[in-house]
């Protein structure tokens, strides 16, 4: 079996070799198309038969190459997506975008069009992995479906009246090179797509973007166009100065980040008939808004062409569908049952939204009861949609013919307003706007940098700091409904209020704040998102922003009579301020929100196949009238911005500080930061060098800011009150734990503009007082003060004793200031460490070698100055945060102060032996001159310390820097000479001679 399998292998391999050599020797070379994976072969042999070769598919592709303004598009079709009712790629640079067109039959129930827009932006477009936990792309982002709804907007009217099949259109970004925005290919795209499908369509459509840059119109702008001064910069370039070269590049790389643009027009028509817009601008004029229309007309009808072209060679033939209409018969018959009673009612004023909603449904109930006892299924069918169409066709004629409106008003007439403005105290900002029967409440909240919306689109900024979001809850409308998720209509009505207040928002460097605007709709009877703006404006007015100026917004219709067999328009009605039944049956929806000085936002939305472009400029005229009656109402209720004075005024400060500093702050895993939020209620946004604070109020925050500054700290500063803690009480002072850990000495005679007897008498450990920082000795060491932040005494002082110095100290009454801010942070050991070292000096004294006692004093005494006493002041570090193996010292003028008046205690002693060294004061008992029997309680290296009597304790210094002999408990007479700069006496002794 083995030789059998092989010799037959063997016979296979010299087959394909005999037959690889036949076509070698017959037949050219196989020509393949470039990128394509199809081969094409159009040789002809009779070697064919005898060597069968398998045929491939030859894969036909289209392209359209046109230009528009100084790019280069593409059209391409027949390459991808091949089994799509139609399939574009459009391509402008590196951008590239896929839209498909699929339809379905329809089920014969429909009585609407089921048109679905679906856009999509993975991030494989921009070559990177999404950043999800599946790292898939999730639901639609609001960037998608506000993409969906601008495709949507301008193909929907298109689609012939009685075309009900299932059509799905689904557009794709392939790749994105960051320059070009993908809606508006993939709005020309989605047409094109149309043209090539079977699908009934009276298309094609242009659409394209319009710039004004330094008042200059630009087509198809880029994600970050602008316009350069060539003239002067080709003159600069000329210059062979390095230094103005470098100033150039840094002023065009600077450039290149910014949006210089003050204007975004997206406009959408047929040849001859504009069919969307959408706008957002800077207080842009409606005559500068009308120019930018003329201008773009011209321009997007360029986008046809090609289409029409490409339609040419590969569309295909346009299926015959059955068109749902109402036949005259029915539509006669309905008419006549139901025209006298909706006429009656549409005449009357008196009816509001709901009274006049069940009216109308109850004559279309008496109708359908005629209906059913005639037995005219057919009629049954048509029933909802024939009444509807009889509703429309009495009010459009009572508008063109009479000038009147459902509800009484003139064509130019806005209806009653109310507005207040907060009326929620509770809440940073807060107003409610009342137009008619519509009605919104808006709230602002402010928040930190940080809590700005994170973008994850493929092209535009990665964050946003303001924010509106619209919710139209059933309650609204009189409905029970279902609360889902994102819906495309809120997110439109939000985006579009969000844009119309974007332009009067002060800079982000002026105003910090993240913002966010939540309108819920309270009643609804047209244009909610209109009232939207208006109420956003005055709620963030209340909020304490300071808005340029108010932004009012209004909803302009229109009613139309089209001649039938031209299709051109014969007569028409501008309606200001429309009603929801007015948008209903009317033509457009023309939504138009702007300041005084111009318009920031519109968006169009019409129902026939285009409206010419005259009519749609003459509208911004009454659109302009009702938005100043507006505006007066609205500056009656509040012109400007509230003062952030109030108890829930929120505050917001930025901090500078190291990193090293924001570590210590945010803790291990966040912790410290989480839990200062947690006890106070702000929220703290850490980024590269700064710390950004929100608080509710005022309270909060100086809250915040102490937890802060006990933690890291802020720059010491000569003069400077800062908030610190008590941490140990000493005889010469107190050591203060300040400033986020450091260290720092509240001298004795720093505690009070009075003479102070008893340091624990003024002061505590633990206590936490307002100190300022006097300065700081040679040596670095902090000096704070007490009695500097506490009001001076009227009464007289007496002067203060002359003492030799060897330099200039930081005082608050010295002339010579020593320049703390200019150094850097400096911290002293602190009272623990101290402590410490007392209780090394504690042991030798009470372990001395063997010795008279008088020999074991003077031992102590030396050890108390030479040996970590009060003598032997510990070191300072030049570091903000303590090292605790550090030694502290004191300044010279302390030192000398100190051993001129003896007055250098042994601190690391038990506690019984301090409070007996503990000297108490009382110059009213004590004055100069006075002569007193003391008895010597100490004998020190340098001095005694003498018990005068009544609990008060006086220094003498040995006479010539010697020792003299004196034993304790022995007697004396001695005299007060004066007292040192800390109430102590210092006495001299008197001899018998």
């Amino acid at each position: 079996m083995a030789s059998v399998a092989i010799t037959r292998k063997n016979q296979l391999v010299s087959s394909l070799l005999h037959g690889f050599r036949c076509r070698r020797s017959y037949f050219p070379r196989t020509i393949t198309t470039s990128r394509l994976s199809f081969t094409t072969s159009t040789s002809t042999s009779p070697a064919d038969t005898e060597i069968p070769v398998s045929r491939t598919k030859v894969l036909e592709t289209f392209k359209e190459e046109f230009e528009i303004g100084s790019r280069l598009l593409t059209l391409e079709t027949g390459k991808i997506a091949r089994f799509a009712n139609g399939a574009v790629v459009l391509g402008i640079d590196d951008t590239k975008v896929l839209s498909t067109v699929c339809s379905a039959k329809g089920d014969g129930v429909r009585d609407f069009l089921p048109l679905t827009v679906d856009y999509q932006e993975k991030q494989f477009a921009q070559g990177v992995i999404p950043g999800t936990y599946m790292r898939r792309e999730g639901a639609p982002k609001e960037r998608e479906l506000l993409c969906g709804r601008l495709i949507d907007r301008p193909i929907r009217p298109l689609f012939p009246a009685g075309f009900y099949d299932e059509v799905q259109v689904m557009a794709s970004v392939l790749s994105s090179d960051g320059k070009q925005d993908p809606d508006i290919m993939a709005a020309n795209a989605t047409s094109a797509a149309l043209m090539l499908s079977d699908v009934p369509w009276g298309g094609p459509i242009g659409m394209i973007r319009i710039g004004r840059i330094d008042g200059h119109l630009v087509v198809n702008p880029t994600m970050d166009e602008v316009v350069i001064f060539f003239p002067l910069i080709l003159i600069l370039l000329t210059v062979r100065n390095c230094y103005i070269q470098i100033a150039i590049n840094t002023l065009l790389s600077h450039c290149m980040q910014l949006n210089l643009s003050d204007l975004n027009l997206v406009y959408a028509c047929t040849k001859d008939k504009t069919l969307m817009l959408d706008v957002q601008a800077r207080e842009i004029s409606e005559k500068d808004l009308e120019a930018a229309f003329r201008f773009a007309h011209p321009e997007a009808v360029k986008f046809i062409e090609p289409q029409l072209r490409l339609a040419a060679k590969a569309g295909k033939q346009k299926k015959e569908y059955k068109l749902s209409l109402v036949s005259d018969r029915t539509m006669e018959k309905i008419r006549d049952l139901t025209e006298k009673p909706i006429e009656a009612i549409f005449t009357d004023p008196s009816y509001g939204k709901f009274e006049r909603g069940e009216a109308l449904d109850k004559i279309a109930q008496n109708v359908k009861g005629i209906l059913e006892e005639e037995g005219d299924e057919e009629s049954l069918k048509v029933l909802s949609k024939t009444v509807d169409t009889v509703r429309k066709q009495i009010i459009r004629k009572r508008i063109i013919t009479e000038g009147f409106r459902l509800d009484g008003r003139r064509l130019d007439e806005v209806r009653p307003l109310y507005c207040e403005s907060g009326n929620l105290p509770g809440l940073h900002g807060s107003a409610l706007f009342s137009r008619g029967d519509t009605q919104v409440l808006c709230t602002v909240t402010l928040g930190a940098p940080g809590d700005a919306q994170r973008l994850d689109s493929i092209v535009g900024p990665p964050t946003k700091r303001f924010m509106l979001h619209y919710s139209f809850p059933p309650y609204c409308i009189n409905e029970v409904g279902k609360r889902t998720g994102l819906n495309r209509r809120e997110v439109g009505h939000g985006t579009l209020a969000e844009k119309a207040l974007l332009a009067v928002l002060p800079p982000e460097l002026d105003f910090p704040y993240t913002v966010r605007i939540n309108s819920e709709v309270m009643g609804s009877d047209g244009s909610t998102s209109m009232a939207t703006v208006c109420g956003g404006s005055m709620a963030l007015m209340d909020a304490g922003i300071p808005l340029r100026d108010h932004v009012a917004g209004l909803s302009v219709g229109l009613v139309t009579e089209v001649d039938p067999s031209t299709g051109d328009v014969n007569q028409y009605r501008i309606l200001t301020d429309i009603l929801g039944l007015e948008d209903h049956l009317g033509d457009m929806d023309f939504k138009i929100a702007g300041t005084r000085n111009g318009i920031t936002a519109i968006q169009l939305d019409i129902k026939p196949a285009g409206i010419p472009l005259n009519i749609i400029c003459e509208s911004l005229g009454p659109a302009y009238k009702g938005r100043l009656q507006i505006l007066d109402h609205m500056e009656q209720e509040i012109n400007t911005a509230r003062t952030q004075d109030g108890r829930n005024s929120p505050r917001l400060v930025t901090l500078k500080y190291s990193n090293d500093d924001l570590r210590r702050l945010i803790g291990p895993l966040g912790a410290l930061k989480t839990k200062i939020e947690e006890e106070t209620g702000a929220r703290m946004s850490v980024s590269d060098g700064a710390l950004t604070i929100v608080a509710k109020n005022q309270s909060v925050m100086e809250k915040v800011q102490e937890k802060v500054d006990l933690i890291i700290g802020r720059a010491i500063e000569v003069g400077g009150v800062y908030k610190g803690i008590i941490t140990s009480i000493k005889e010469y002072g107190a050591f203060v734990e300040f400033n986020g850990g450091q260290h720092g000495l509240l001298h004795v005679s720093e505690l009070s503009h009075e003479p102070v007897s008893k340091i624990s008498d003024v002061i505590t450990v633990g206590q936490q007082l307002p100190l300022m920082c006097i300065g700081q000795d040679l040596r670095g060491n902090i000096k704070l003060s007490l009695k500097a932040t506490l009001p001076q005494n009227t009464r007289k002082q007496k002067p203060p004793l002359k003492t030799k110095t060897k330099t200039a100290d930081v005082d608050s009454g010295s002339t010579a200031v020593k320049d703390y801010s200019a150094t850097s942070p400096i911290v002293i050991r602190s009272a623990v460490d101290c402590d410490e070292e007392e209780k090394s000096v504690e042991k030798k004294i009470l372990k001395p070698k063997k010795s008279s006692s008088k020999e074991g004093v003077e031992l102590a005494c030396d050890s108390g100055f030479k040996k970590g006493g009060r003598g032997a002041k510990p070191s300072l570090l030049t570091e903000k945060r303590p090292n605790y193996g550090s030694n502290y010292t004191s300044s010279d003028e302390e030192e000398e102060e100190e051993e001129d008046t003896n007055s250098e205690y042994v601190e690391k002693e038990e506690e019984e032996e301090e409070r007996e060294m503990e000297v108490v004061v009382d110059v009213k008992k004590l004055k100069l001159g006075m002569q007193v029997s003391a008895k010597v309680v100490q004998v020190r290296a340098r001095g005694l310390v003498l018990d005068l009597g009544g609990g008060v304790n006086g220094m003498y210094r040995f006479e010539g820097g010697g020792k003299q002999s004196f034993e304790v408990g022995s007697k004396v007479r001695a005299q007060c000479i004066s007292f040192n700069s800390k109430g102590i006496p210092v006495m001299s002794i008197l001899h018998d001679d």
